[in-house]
C-alpha cells in the first residue's frame, strides 16, 4: 500500500505533466494567503489614503470625472423617474442600492491609480484595460454584488408597500416628512447597512487583490474579512464615511462625479497601505 507522502509525489507528477510551467498545489500568477502579508488598518491610515484619493482624484480629474459621469447619468434616469411616477420616498434607498453594486466597477478606478503610480498619463482605454487585467473571480463578486442588490431592492420594496403604500409621493409632499415616510427610510437604511456591512467585508480587499491578481478568490475574501474583524473599529470608521459620503453627494447628485473618484482612490490607497507588496 502506498503511502501518503507516495501519493502526494505521485499527484504533484501528474499535475506537472499537465502544466509543466506551474507550481504545484499554487494558482499561477496569485500569493497564498499566508504569503500576503498584512498591517494594521488604523485611523492614521485611513486619512493618509483620504489625501492620496484626494490627490490622485485631482491628478487625474478628466478620466475620473468621465468614468464618474456614466453613473451619474444613469442615477439622474433613476431619480427622475422615481421623482415622475411618485415614489420620491425611494429615493433614498435608490442611493444606498448603489453601495451594493459599486464594488463590481472599481476596476476601472484601480487600474487608473496604479497607471499613475507607475508616472504614466491614464486615459479612458486605461479603464477599460482594469477590467481585462483583472482576475476572472472579480466578476464572481460581481455576481454577488447582484444578487445582494436584488435581496435589497426586494426588502425595501415590501417595507415600501407596508408603510407607504400605493399613493403616490411627489417632492412638494415631503415638507414636512410624513412619518410613515420617515418609518420607511429608517427602516431602509438598516436593512441595507446589514447587507452592506456583509458585502463590504467580503470585498473591500478582495476587490483590489482580484485586480492585482494577488490572490484567488477565496483567498481574496478570507484576507478581506481577517482585515476588516481584526481591526473592527477603524474598519466601521471607514465604511461608514465610505457610505456616508457616496450616499450623500448621490442625493447632491451634481457633486458625485467628484466624490466617486475620490473615494475609489482612497479604497485602492488604503488597500496598499495595509497589503503593501513585496519589494
Amino acid at each position: 500500500m502506498s503511502s501518503p507522502n507516495t501519493a502526494r509525489r505521485a499527484g504533484n507528477r501528474r499535475r506537472a505533466s499537465i502544466w509543466p510551467n506551474s507550481p504545484p498545489n499554487r494558482t499561477s500568477g496569485a500569493e497564498s494567503v499566508e504569503s500576503l502579508e498584512s498591517r494594521p488598518l488604523t485611523f492614521a491610515a485611513i486619512a493618509t489614503a483620504l489625501g492620496d484619493g484626494w490627490r490622485n482624484a485631482n491628478a487625474t480629474r478628466g478620466v475620473s470625472i468621465a468614468y464618474a459621469g456614466v453613473f451619474t447619468l444613469i442615477g439622474a434616469v433613476i431619480i427622475g423617474t422615481l421623482i415622475a411616477i411618485g415614489r420620491t420616498p425611494f429615493i433614498v434607498a435608490a442611493a444606498g442600492a448603489f453601495m451594493l453594486v459599486g464594488p463590481a466597477f472599481l476596476a476601472g478606478f484601480f487600474a487608473v491609480a496604479k497607471k499613475v503610480g507607475a508616472g504614466g498619463t491614464p486615459s479612458v482605454a486605461t479603464v477599460a484595460s482594469g477590467f481585462a487585467a483583472a482576475s476572472a473571480s472579480i466578476w464572481v463578486i460581481a455576481l454577488v454584488c447582484a444578487l445582494l442588490f436584488m435581496i435589497f431592492i426586494t426588502d425595501v420594496a415590501i417595507l415600501y408597500s407596508y408603510m407607504v403604500g400605493g399613493d403616490p409621493v411627489f417632492p412638494r409632499d415631503m415638507l414636512p416628512t410624513p412619518a410613515n415616510v420617515l418609518s420607511f427610510m429608517f427602516w431602509g437604511l438598516v436593512s441595507g447597512a446589514v447587507i452592506a456591512l456583509m458585502l463590504f467585508s467580503i470585498s473591500a480587499f478582495a476587490v483590489p487583490l482580484l485586480c492585482d491578481r494577488r490572490a484567488n478568490l477565496v483567498g481574496a475574501i478570507v484576507t478581506s474579512v481577517r482585515i476588516v474583524f481584526g481591526n473592527p473599529i477603524p474598519a466601521m470608521v471607514w465604511a461608514f464615511v465610505l457610505s456616508a459620503t457616496t450616499i450623500g453627494s448621490i442625493l447632491l447628485l451634481p457633486l458625485f462625479p467628484m466624490v466617486l473618484p475620490v473615494m475609489a482612490y482612497t479604497s485602492y490607497a488604503l488597500y496598499r497601505s495595509v497589503l503593501p507588496e513585496a519589494p
